[in-house]
């Protein structure tokens, strides 16, 4: 798509204007409109999104074209707590508000998934947010929508630069094969020769428990800062959600000395497998590679369909970014911040 954008990026200046914006548009709407005179929304009441759920908003995620991470079954359903998110559906479109991404003080919206037309949905999510007295952004964009959006005469687009999504290939990744992996799988033969027990099982709803158990000792390898301390929380959610039988998250564990080192949960959708939670021991050399090599080469070899893997973001963390970088990503799948 040919880059015709105006966007606006992130400084204290353009904060600072976006806020009294902001703080504007939302008198003027309360000034225009009193309590009394606000009719009942077009969407209904939002409610929380519990995992009872998630088998109708699945349906709708399903129809969503892109292969981002926020419209993939666990990247709604993981960051639930953390996001805020609640649903509301009408006239068999699907409506998700949250914060946004990168300032979790405002509500934000998803874009909207199903039936109705986008500048139809767009009107609905304004009269709502009119009926509220909030100001109407999304947030984490796909950029295939942004020409559409755009269109529609936004007050702001801003890209959210530390949280564009790694896109693979997958095939390298599962077979590791030619130069550019030539680094990952001298890490992977390195593990085989020193840990020539090791041994790979499909993460079930039996098994979980260990993977729980395992998070116990990551905690003390892992850093220290809330994100991560907050990913930790939401990556057991995961797990127990696994060990009560939940069949659309995916996983391996991966044994050393009879004990696990490293553990990996995704999902599918379409053509695109997500990981959304890999974890290794730094005591076991390779376990990273290998836990990637060996969920790559299951996934792909029981689902044929998946051509590509999204690893997520980086967050702007730049030890993150490098591991992610040194799989070679076939392209990164930017996001946007749009206020209306």
């Amino acid at each position: 798509m040919e880059n015709n954008i105006n966007f606006f990026h992130h400084t204290s200046t353009q904060s600072s204007s976006l806020e009294i914006l902001r703080l504007a548009r939302k008198v003027r709407e309360l000034n225009q409109l009193s309590k009394d005179e606000r009719k009942p929304s077009k969407i209904g009441e939002f409610k929380k999104v519990t995992h009872a759920d998630m088998p109708l908003i699945w349906s709708y995620l399903t129809r969503e074209p892109g292969r981002t991470t926020d419209f993939s079954y666990a990247g709604v359903l993981m960051w639930v707590d953390y996001f805020n998110y609640e649903y509301a559906i009408s006239k068999d479109t699907l409506f998700i508000k949250g914060v946004v991404e990168n300032d979790m003080s405002k509500p934000a919206f998803s874009l909207p998934v199903g039936a109705m037309p986008l500048e139809e949905s767009v009107s609905v999510l304004k009269e709502y947010c009119d009926n509220n007295g909030i100001s109407l952004e999304f947030s984490a964009v796909p950029e295939y929508a942004i020409e559409e959006l755009q269109a529609l005469n936004p007050v702001m687009i801003e890209e959210l630069t530390d949280w564009g999504d790694y896109l693979y290939n997958a095939e390298p990744l599962a077979t590791l094969k030619g130069k550019k992996m030539s680094k990952k799988r001298n890490h992977v033969n390195k593990f085989n020769s020193l840990y020539p027990d090791w041994r790979a099982v499909e993460l079930t709803s039996e098994n979980a428990h260990e993977a729980m158990e395992f998070m116990d000792i990551f905690d003390l390898e892992g850093d220290s800062t809330d994100m991560a301390k907050a990913e930790r929380e939401l990556s057991r959610n995961l797990i127990r959600l696994k060990e009560n039988g939940d069949e659309n998250l995916k996983g391996l564990l991966l044994y050393v000395d009879g004990k696990v080192c490293a553990y990996t949960i995704g999902d599918i959708k379409g053509d695109t497998l997500f990981v959304h939670v890999e974890k290794a021991t730094r005591a076991v050399n390779g376990s990273y590679e290998m836990i990637n090599y060996l969920f790559a080469k299951a996934m792909t070899e029981k689902y044929p369909e998946i051509l590509y893997i999204n690893r997520e973001d980086d967050a702007g963390d730049i030890g993150l970014r490098m591991a992610k970088e040194s799989y070679h990503p076939k392209e990164i799948l930017k996001k946007y911040n749009i206020v209306f």
